[in-house]
């Protein structure tokens, strides 16, 4: 059977205590061949009753000094330990949950290490392996069918191994299954820190792709984003922080104007011309106008039209526009038909409108509804300028990070990697937002009823994005955001979107986030709110467990979740590999500063 080591004295609901004989007390005992851990706190033991074995888990120790056995005349106390019964053994299979209690005088028996990775291991395939038992030091296979489908939230302060944690979960995930996750997955890394834009993560570079976007002087990558995202009223309004009352119709005019007449070729071009006309042949002309005409003209990228405008000026005594060519006196007017075509309309008929880029088109487009809604008394300038200058700011931050396409999904792959170290923090917040809409709202309206692929959509400092602390931004800005999130956590497990969040801090994180994670990661933790956030919205994690958490050593993490039938304190193995690992190590001070032991 095994080594018997004590017996049961005392039964108190779940509370069993155990009168441990005295040479029990080694730390490794060999029985048959088999290797046995001793009896100490956190260890697990087995109460035998009748033909199955209680697997209990042992939580406190202590000197019975009522109760001692003299032996040579030598008084001895009994040394007595608590256990808690956690699943039982019935024809060699372990079964999670509690079917039978012990009973006074049931002897207790050591485990071997084999029954341990057992108790730990139920449901796996044995092949997903990224560490080992912290006390146990023994190897267990985690369930990755259970994990990959769920939430899952990686947790740790600074330095606690979490970014290893992330890699080694991934990383074992494409080492065992990555040819077979192409063309049925998609992966969506989000890096704030730039720790994962090298080899990490992936067996075949090939299947990633990386993008390092930058709004500094820093060259980076454009990222391929559907037209469908920029030409939208919701998410136009949210990046220029547009009023409801007055900005937010006044974009919307914009986009549906646009999607009138989008179709037809040149369309862009007779609205141009069109609204030139409108400003000059005008028997009541606008000298402000002519501000913004120019600043079409620049973003249609024509220089001769450019030209053209910086010579029109205002003259008072007619109070209309004029031009004085720089040969001739004889000046050029606006205000009829025939001046226009002469002066102007050839100019605009040479504009090629297939040139210009989504964001110049929005500019364009913009002011062009400017001009003709002060025109026709729709709405007042002072109204509507503030947002022509947050416009102006932001257009040239998305000029640098975006590649608006009609069609992107050619151009991802399994795994694709989002860098935003060299972003401003306005983008920060921005892009993993309209990422966030672009690939759920995508996923989620082409996945058949029961999914046929999945999205898994992974955040590093997960804080930076899904915090409610945050006071840089508009209130909206904020509540769309978290509400966005809110939404994928709560509704995308059923479209087979996935996200997976690692961060420092999880009490910045919404509650109603952390609330729907399934599968927890937990690195050491010594705050306050976050340990307390830890007690009140993890359900599956024991007293034990949870009182090891401000304690644990760098790599080492309590594993718990829906995935996990007891919670597992594990070792997670390091990455040996430095162009495997993350970017993330600590520096060496002594290389960096060129000391050596012997100097110190």
């Amino acid at each position: 059977m095994s080594i018997n080591v004590g017996e049961v004295v005392a039964v108190r609901g779940t509370q069993v205590t155990l009168r441990i004989f005295e040479e029990s007390s080694l730390e490794t005992l060999y029985y048959d061949g088999k290797k046995y851990k001793g009896v100490s706190i956190r260890e697990y033991i087995g109460v035998k009753r009748g033909f199955c074995l209680i697997v209990c888990v042992i939580e406190g120790e202590y000197l019975d000094e009522n109760r001692f056995d003299i032996d040579n005349n030598k008084k001895q106390y009994i040394r007595k330990v608590e256990i808690k019964p956690i699943g039982y053994f019935e024809q060699n299979q372990f079964t999670d949950g509690i079917k039978l209690m012990p009973m006074i005088k049931d002897k207790a028996f050591l485990l071997n290490e084999s029954q341990v990775i057992q108790v730990f291991s139920q449901g796996t395939d044995g092949n997903f392996n990224i560490g080992k038992m912290l006390k146990e030091d023994l190897p267990v296979s985690l369930p990755w069918h259970k994990i990959f489908n769920s939430h899952i939230g990686i947790f740790g302060n600074t330095g606690s191994g979490k970014s290893n944690t992330l890699t080694k979960l991934y990383s074992e995930l494409f080492a065992n299954y990555e040819d077979k996750l192409k063309d049925k997955s998609k992966f969506l890394l989000i890096d704030f820190n730039g720790e994962y834009t090298g080899n990490q993560l992936i067996k075949d570079a090939d299947n990633k792709k990386t993008y390092k976007l930058s709004t500094g002087n820093r060259q980076g990558n454009k990222f391929p984003l559907p037209s469908s995202q920029i030409w939208n009223t919701e998410i136009l309004a949210l990046l220029f922080q547009a009023t409801s009352n007055t900005q937010t119709p006044f974009l919307n005019r914009v986009i549906t104007k646009r999607g009138k007449h989008k179709d037809r070729a040149d369309s862009l071009k007779d609205y141009v011309i069109s609204t030139f006309y409108i400003c000059f042949v005008n028997p009541a002309q606008n000298k402000e106008f002519l501000i913004h005409l120019k600043v079409i003209a620049k973003h249609l990228n024509h220089q001769a039209l450019i030209e053209k405008l910086d010579r029109i000026f205002w003259y008072d005594q007619g109070d209309k526009f004029a031009y004085k060519p720089q040969q001739g006196i004889n000046w050029e007017w606006f205000e009829t038909e025939q001046g226009f075509n002469d002066n102007l309309r050839p100019l605009l008929a040479a504009v090629d409108t297939a040139q210009v880029d989504t964001f110049d088109e929005l500019v364009v487009r913009i002011n062009i509804q400017l001009l003709r809604d002060l025109t026709y008394g729709y709405i007042q300038f002072d109204h509507i300028q503030p947002l022509l200058k947050r416009v102006e700011a932001s257009i040239k931050d998305l000029h640098k990070i975006f590649d608006v396409k009609e069609n992107a999904d050619a151009e991802f792959k399994l795994l694709n990697v989002v860098s935003l170290r060299n972003c401003n923090q306005a983008n920060k917040k921005i892009v993993p937002l309209l990422l966030a809409k672009m690939f759920y709202q995508g996923h989620r309206d082409t996945v058949e009823n029961t999914p046929n692929k999945t999205l898994h959509f992974i955040i590093d400092e997960a804080h930076n994005i899904l915090s409610q602390q945050s006071n840089r931004e508009h209130e909206s800005w904020k509540d769309y955001r978290l509400e966005m999130f809110e939404e994928i956590v709560k509704e995308g497990r059923k479209f087979g979107m996935y996200l997976t969040l690692s961060s420092q801090r999880p009490a910045d994180i919404s509650p109603t986030i952390m609330s729907q994670i399934h599968n927890f990661f937990i690195h050491r933790l010594v705050n306050d709110k976050d340990l307390f956030l830890i007690d009140n919205t993890i359900s599956t994690l024991d007293r034990m467990s949870k009182s090891l958490i401000p304690n644990l050593s760098k790599g080492s993490c309590v594993i718990t979740g829906t995935a996990f039938d007891l919670p597992i304190v594990m070792q997670v193995d390091y990455i040996e590999e430095k162009e495997s690992r993350p970017d993330s190590d600590d520096v060496d001070l002594g290389v960096l500063w060129g000391i050596n032991d012997q100097d110190a």
